[in-house]
This record gives C-alpha cells, sequence and structure tokens, in this order.
C-alpha cells in the first residue's frame, strides 16, 4: 500500500512543535527505538515499514518503499521503520528521590543524552523549564535511543517548582564546590543550565548549594564542559556516594 497524501502531510507536520502539540503524536525512527516503544506503554498510532520484521501483525501498519520512506525519514541514512507514538499525559510532579531538573537546555541532542543518562542512572524524573527543547523533537527521540520510555518527563514552571520542592537543591557553576569533597545526598535537585548561558539568575537565587567539577588540566584554559558530559559526571558522582 502506498503511502496517502495525508499521511505524508501529517508526518511532516509532526516536525514542528505546535503540530506534535495539536495532534498529541510524534515520530520514532529506527528499528531499535521503534521497538523501544512498541515495547514500552505507549500507543502506537500508525507505523510505515520497508521489510516486514513482524510488523504485518501490529494494526495500523503500511508497507512502504524505500523512496518512500525517504520522503518521511528526518535520517541521513533511513532505517527500515518510521513509527508515529501518541505523547502520553504527563506524570505527578515527584517530592523524594534523586531529580535532575534543565533550565533552558537548547540543544536537541545534550537533552536526549541526558534523558539517556538519567535512565543509566537510575533518575525517574527528569523536570524541565518550559524554554527547554521539546523531548518529542525527532532528534531529542532519536538521541535519546528508547530512554524516553523509561523516563519521566515534565515541562513546569522551573523557578515555581524549585521555590516549593522540599528537596536539596544543587546548581552547577564554574566556581563551586569541588563535586569531589562535597558530601552529596541522596535525595536531592540538580539543577544544569543553558548550553551558552548557564543556571538564570532568578534560579540561582533559590538553590541551596553549589558544585562544581574541577579541571585538572596543566594549562587550565579550558572554558566548561558540554551540559550532557557534565550531567554524566555529577550523575556518576551522586550515585557513587549514595
Amino acid at each position: 500500500m502506498a503511502l496517502s497524501k495525508n499521511q505524508l502531510k501529517l508526518i511532516t507536520s509532526l516536525q514542528q512543535k505546535k503540530y506534535r502539540t495539536k495532534h498529541g503524536l510524534f515520530i520514532a525512527e529506527g528499528t531499535k527505538v521503534v521497538e523501544e516503544f512498541l515495547n514500552s506503554n505507549f500507543i502506537l498510532d500508525q507505523l510505515f515499514f520497508v521489510e516486514n520484521n513482524g510488523y504485518e501483525t501490529l494494526n495500523n501498519t503500511t508497507q512502504i518503499s524505500e523512496i518512500e520512506l525517504k520522503k518521511i525519514s528526518l535520517l541521513k541514512t533511513p532505517n527500515n521503520v518510521l513509527a508515529i507514538f501518541k505523547i502520553p499525559a504527563e506524570e505527578n510532579l515527584l517530592n523524594n528521590g534523586f531529580i535532575v531538573a534543565l533550565d533552558d537546555i537548547n540543544d536537541p541532542g545534550n537533552l536526549g543524552t541526558i534523558i539517556r543518562l538519567c535512565d543509566w542512572f537510575g533518575v525517574d524524573q527528569l523536570i524541565c523549564s518550559k524554554n527547554t527543547t521539546d523531548c518529542y523533537n525527532a532528534k531529542v527521540v532519536q538521541a535519546s535511543m528508547g530512554s524516553l520510555t523509561r523516563v519521566s518527563i515534565i515541562y513546569t514552571d522551573l523557578l515555581n517548582y524549585l521555590k516549593n520542592t522540599s528537596l536539596p537543591k544543587y546548581a552547577t557553576l564554574m566556581d563551586g564546590e569541588n563535586v569531589y569533597k562535597s558530601k552529596l545526598p541522596k535525595e536531592a535537585v540538580l539543577v544544569m543550565g543553558n548550553e551558552a548561558n548557564g543556571i538564570s539568575n532568578n534560579v540561582l537565587e533559590v538553590l541551596d548549594n553549589t558544585i562544581s567539577i574541577p579541571r585538572f588540566g596543566n594549562i587550565q584554559q579550558t572554558e566548561s564542559l558540554n551540559v550532557a558530559t557534565a550531567t554524566a559526571i555529577l550523575l556518576s558522582e551522586f550515585k557513587r556516594l549514595n
């Protein structure tokens, strides 16, 4: 069955956040990523495949040609299958455990990697400011490699959340306390800032503690670490101590 004009129009529109929000749908591509979502609680809307890997047994599937897949794929090298899933309702905010909070992260690759890190280190909830890039952006979905199915992601007024949570709050700053010499709690909120500007001043004002990753290079001229790299180091240290 060929790809219809309406299907093509819908898939193309889902590249933009306003249409993902309007339709309540997002795109996932590639065998591994799609299978992660199929094996989760996410609800399949439509699936398009070139080679059948058991997809015909599912509802709402369409076999298409490689040429048609290239028309709808956002990947440089399309990978056999593209699926559309329904965006689930957001879960309730937690006020316990260990939580990562993002203050206006803009890069989809960084967000996708941070979602994978949360999955790896057992962080159940990721809280994002409303200006953080959309987690259902196709590039974020791809970079997260299925970890979206296991990490609860909530977009909210970050400042208001931080003011009201009783958990200790940690800001990551260049001149903060050396993380390797800090006593880190098991339950906390770790706030990571924007790639270019760091944590905004109004958010900084409500945070309890500051931590940093020391530079060990002899010249000490590296300006900063990539936010996803810094998140990995800090999560590793929080988890190691607890």
